[in-house]
């Protein structure tokens, strides 16, 4: 009889985790710094164009980094975390558990990763807790069959995502495409021009 394991499954394409609020804020806020920036360049004279350009430079990839760019990609073999500054590679074999407190958060290697696109509401929550607690109550009452609350407690976004990442961590960590150390890359494409923004503002302001 062989010993050899079956090959893995196929890796589908990637779950995708965004706050889709985040998301519509971060658009509204890059029309306002649009406006406001580009009336200070076209009308605006001497420095004050270039204070505009200057706070443009600084305020849109940072705009983006909190609002647009927070993402989680899942598939069989491992999880991507896009932080503001940070992109986290963790094969599900390195994580040790994905949980939802505060904040969602994945820990791996002894290291804990905050789960930017996924914010936990404690306002949500509680609202799915009462709202299970009324079934719950209802059914017992005898209003409705008792399987109308038999699929489990309301959970709140956040918690449900949280669960979907740990089943995936869970069933995956056997696979041969998910082994491997996990890998942290800053996001220089975000920092840099963010960083020469803030210099070349605080020089302009310097000199008027």
């Amino acid at each position: 009889m062989s010993s050899q394991q079956p090959p893995d499954e196929p890796v589908y394409a990637d779950r995708v985790y965004r706050s889709s609020m985040a998301v519509v804020t971060g658009v509204l806020t890059l029309a306002l710094i649009v406006w406001l920036c580009g009336d200070a360049v076209v009308y605006g004279d001497g420095s004050t164009r270039w204070i505009g350009l200057a706070v443009a430079l600084c305020a849109v990839p940072l705009t983006v980094a909190f609002t647009i760019r927070p993402a989680v990609f899942a598939n069989d073999d491992r999880m991507r975390v896009r932080n503001p500054f940070r992109v986290i590679e963790l094969p599900w074999a390195r994580v040790d558990a994905v949980r939802a407190g505060y904040s969602a958060e994945v820990l791996a290697e002894g290291e804990k990763y905050q789960l930017w696109s996924v914010p936990v509401s404690l306002r949500e929550r509680k609202k799915a807790q009462r709202l299970h607690g009324r079934g719950v109550k209802t059914a017992a009452g005898g209003a409705q069959p008792a399987g109308a609350v038999s699929q489990g407690p309301q959970r709140a976004l956040a918690d449900k995502v949280v669960d979907e990442l740990q089943e995936l961590a869970e069933r995956g960590a056997a696979r041969e495409g998910a082994q491997g150390g996990v890998e942290v890359r800053w996001s220089y494409e975000v920092i840099a021009p963010a960083a020469a923004g803030a210099v070349l503002l605080i020089v302009l302001l310097a000199l008027r």
